[in-house]
């Protein structure tokens, strides 16, 4: 049941953030990030896909 919940949830998020790339009223990466982390939990793919975006994505640095 949970593992159910989990995908359903998980792709929502996920078909949710990618329609926000599209659409300027929804921020995408609010929700392809933690749908990806639901995922990858279940999936190798999602979690291969998480570490890509980690070392694509700029660090921010907390130094002034």
């Amino acid at each position: 049941m949970k593992r159910g919940l989990r995908v359903v949830g998980g792709m929502t998020m996920l078909i949710v953030g990618l329609a926000g790339w599209v659409l300027p009223i929804i921020p995408g990466w609010l929700f392809v990030i933690p749908g990806l982390m639901l995922l990858g939990r279940e999936f190798h793919w999602a979690r291969r896909t998480l570490e890509w975006l980690k070392t694509r994505l700029p660090k921010k640095s907390l130094q002034d």
